[in-house]
């Protein structure tokens, strides 16, 4: 099975037991993707934990902005990347240092990095790549 392949019954578990996200990559400016996603998943319930170490310390859509994974100051259910698929892996070696370790490892659309994701399954971490969770929760109907 390719790791990019992902019944609909795991993308709807974690997407249902995720409670607190990462977003790694967030940005302030309202039309760039991250932005939009942070707010959707906001609107949705989660509690959604901005990181830009350019904008640690300011607020952005009412939560503090932290500088890095492990600045966060709970459990992180689940590291959303809005990075490029390089910098992925130093995000999941971030992520797989936290304690304790968040439960899915996502990127964004167009992000693939099977490296990173071998060393998060491998860690008993999921992995979900190249999928968006706001397109996700449209598609899947979670309310």
């Amino acid at each position: 099975m390719s790791t990019l392949t992902y019944s609909d019954a795991f993308v709807q578990q974690v997407l249902t037991e995720t409670k607190v996200i990462a977003l790694v990559g967030a940005s302030a400016k309202e039309d760039r993707p991250s932005h939009e996603v942070m707010k959707y998943l906001q609107d949705k319930g989660y509690k959604v934990h901005p990181i830009n170490p350019g904008m640690a310390g300011q607020t952005l859509l009412g939560m503090t902005v932290y500088g890095s994974l492990a600045d966060v100051p709970e459990p992180i259910d689940m590291v959303d990347i809005f990075r490029n698929s390089e910098a992925a892996g130093e995000v999941t070696n971030e992520a797989l240092a936290l304690d304790p370790k968040p439960k899915t490892i996502w990127m964004q659309l167009q992000i693939v990095n099977e490296h990173a994701a071998q060393a998060a399954q491998n860690a008993g971490v999921k992995v979900i790549m190249d999928r968006c969770p706001k397109i996700e929760i449209r598609r899947l109907a979670i309310a």
